[in-house]
């Protein structure tokens, strides 16, 4: 006959293992902590990322069409930060459980969503430096934490003459020094990138998650079709990239939202959306911008 305690015991015991991960959080970890990038091919369906595609086309054409809709990242290479509203698919992108899970393994059940946007780098755009998004923070630096996260989800399939993403796996824990502003690294330093360098090809429903401090540059478009990827920016409660983005969302929308990921927005509440002046620049990738 079991006792009060025992069957307590199996209880607790059958709703841990209801609640284990669906993920490894030691891959997560390793792979964050160690190269600065992994990936998960396959999370949404083509025809998600097709409807997706065009509502990103969509922002694209208006934002270019306002005075400060789009940052110039380089020449034929423009950024522009979005609404939640103004794309298909932002509840699915942040609830999908693997974001959930490489969010709470490495910055925390507190983090917070901050930026939503997208890269597009045209036809004609050129290779970009190598730098980070944006300088180390003390938690890098000096406690070796990674305090924030990049999710990047392409639209369109990526070939070799696109101008594919490439990387330094590791280089997130480069002291920044003879860095300019922090971000961009001498050029003497770059032959150590070119030899750790990978260049990435997702398909269209692929989503990689990186530390935005991993040296990296976009390479150039020798190709007719333009390339975009959506930007997911996440912090842990110590970071304070909010403060280069404007999160805003109607009182309609949030109410559609659930708990679960309102508690995890940094966000203003407005009547009617704003158009969004773009905050995020890097100055070092703006020289001759289209």
């Amino acid at each position: 006959m079991k006792t009060q305690a025992a069957e307590s015991a199996i209880e607790e015991k059958e709703t841990s293992n209801s609640r284990s991960p669906e993920y490894d959080v030691a891959q997560i970890m390793g792979g964050l902590y160690g190269d600065g990038i992994i990936g998960l091919k396959g999370a949404f369906s083509r025809e998600w990322v097709a409807e997706l595609h065009d509502d990103v086309i969509a922002a694209y054409e208006d934002a270019l069409k306002r005075p400060g809709g789009a940052v110039g990242r380089g020449s034929k290479r423009h950024y522009v930060e979005i609404h939640p509203e103004d794309i298909s698919g932002f509840v699915e992108l942040c609830t999908h459980p693997w974001v959930v899970a490489v969010c709470e393994a490495v910055l925390g059940p507190q983090y917070k969503i901050v930026e939503i946007g997208f890269d597009v780098p045209n036809p004609g755009a050129v290779m970009q430096p190598w730098h980070r998004d944006f300088p180390a923070p003390d938690d890098t630096i000096t406690g070796r934490r990674l305090n924030s996260l990049a999710f990047n989800l392409t639209t369109v399939d990526v070939e070799e003459d696109m101008g594919p993403f490439e990387i330094a796996p590791g280089t997130q824990w480069d002291l920044p020094e003879q860095f300019e502003h922090g971000m961009f690294p001498p050029k003497s330093f770059y032959s150590r990138y070119e030899q750790r360098a990978q260049r990435k090809f997702p398909k269209m429903g692929d989503v990689s998650v990186r530390s935005a401090l991993t040296i990296h540059r976009g390479t150039a478009n020798r190709s007719s079709r333009v390339r975009p990827a959506l930007v997911l920016g996440v912090d842990a409660p110590s970071a304070n990239n909010a403060e280069r983005h404007d999160l805003q969302l109607t009182k309609a929308y949030f109410e559609t939202l659930p708990f679960n990921l309102r508690e995890h927005l940094t966000y203003r509440i407005v009547e009617e959306l704003e158009p969004i002046v773009q905050a995020h620049t890097i100055e070092g990738l703006m020289m001759g911008e289209a």
